[in-house]
């Protein structure tokens, strides 16, 4: 997790600085194939988003079933893979084809490279209740594939970076039901001694993704169509029905377990607002993409670095203020710019979201960047259990 949840944090901040500047202050954006909004979307999945899988893919799974992680050589392989990622598509726009090759087999080879690690982990009979983490990375090579064969034809390739979005949303599923366990349980000892465990149920779990999933097939064969709309509305009713799985009490009222319930309310509320504009009840589908990307995408890692990364640095859970505060300011930057979307909102709104977002990460960095980049002071190696 170390070489990835640092660039994951690094590229929150400058990359929505970047764009908050584009937006607010009309600051030219990378010359890039595709244009300016495949850009933004192209760097939060590609570039943020799939660091941070990157780096919980090889920090929770050897954990989960107690197999060997990567080495070191083999970190250093997949970070420089994800550095040339970004390097040739933002070469796109001046190298044209060359650069676009080479972002596409280093985003390729990042992923199967991932796949091929975690293979043995995974398919073992201890990480077989986890094998839906190693389809995802397949799944995400192929949209990889489809968005540089659509860019290096000339064709619009946005639909691409939307399918590995509803990936991604299935991935925050499958992790939140095995960090939830942990997380949920821990609090219910604190707050109520006693009472029945937190039980992740697969049923509810299931229907979400199958949502999800459905969805993201019909945005991709049918973009805007009523269909999509429709699923979008299911998509949404299953996260508030998987939701219902968290109510255990004074429990969730705890700091941890709220924020990561608040992962899946923005996740349900996108869904409803994109279900919503695509039956034309609404306005464009810029509010539901911020509240599932800014939102369920950017609080799920927000929290996930904030618990992992000190856990696995061998030091003791956070329990300043800054950790609330921060995700704090990231749900009030998430909840402006999808009102900006909705209503209609200027650049001086586009701007202070995108700074509220920068801030929350800039902070994050700050507190758990320091811990990543130094050797442990409990004398374990890497990424080992706290």
């Amino acid at each position: 997790m170390r070489p990835f949840f640092l660039l994951a944090m690094g590229s929150a901040v400058t990359l929505l600085a970047w764009w908050s500047a584009v937006l607010g202050a009309g600051l030219p954006p990378p010359a890039v194939a595709g244009g300016a909004v495949a850009w933004h979307v192209h760097e939060l999945v590609f570039g943020f988003a799939l660091a941070a899988v990157g780096g919980f893919a090889l920090t929770a799974m050897p954990e989960f079933t107690g197999q060997r992680g990567a080495t070191r050589g083999q970190l250093r392989a997949l970070a420089a893979l994800w550095m040339l990622g970004r390097i040739g598509f933002w070469g796109s726009g001046a190298a044209g084809a060359p650069a676009l090759w080479l972002a596409a087999l280093a985003h390729g080879g990042l992923l199967l490279g991932l796949a091929a690690m975690l293979a043995r982990p995974l398919w073992s009979p201890a990480g077989r209740r986890h094998v839906a983490f190693w389809w995802a990375l397949p799944a995400l090579a192929t949209a990889v594939a489809g968005f540089y064969a659509d860019a290096l034809r000339g064709l619009p390739a946005l639909r691409w970076l939307l399918v590995a979005l509803g990936l991604l949303m299935l991935l925050i599923v499958a992790a939140m039901s095995r960090i939830s366990m942990r997380i949920v349980n821990r609090a219910i000892e604190q707050a109520t001694p006693g009472a029945p465990p937190y039980v992740a149920r697969p049923p509810r779990r299931h229907l979400a993704a199958l949502c999800i999933a459905l969805y993201t097939l019909a945005e991709f064969a049918r973009p805007g169509s009523h269909l999509a709309g429709w699923l979008a509305l299911a998509a949404s009713a299953s996260v508030f029905h998987l939701m219902g799985d968290w109510h255990v009490g004074r429990a969730l009222l705890r700091r941890t377990p709220l924020l990561l319930y608040a992962v899946y309310a923005c996740m349900a509320l996108g869904y409803g607002a994109l279900g919503l504009s695509h039956l034309g009840a609404g306005g464009g589908t810029g509010a539901g993409r911020h509240l599932i990307t800014m939102g369920a995408v950017g609080l799920n890692i927000f929290m996930v670095i904030a618990i992992a990364g000190r856990a696995h640095c061998g030091l003791p859970p956070d329990t300043s203020r800054w950790i609330p505060w921060a995700a704090g300011l990231l749900l009030l930057a998430t909840a402006v710019r999808a009102g900006a979307a909705w209503a209609g909102g200027g650049p001086l709104w586009l701007a202070g979201a995108g700074a509220g977002w920068c801030a929350a990460f800039a902070v994050l960095l700050w507190r758990i960047g320091p811990p990543l980049w130094r050797a442990r002071a409990d004398g374990r190696q890497g990424c080992e259990g706290p």
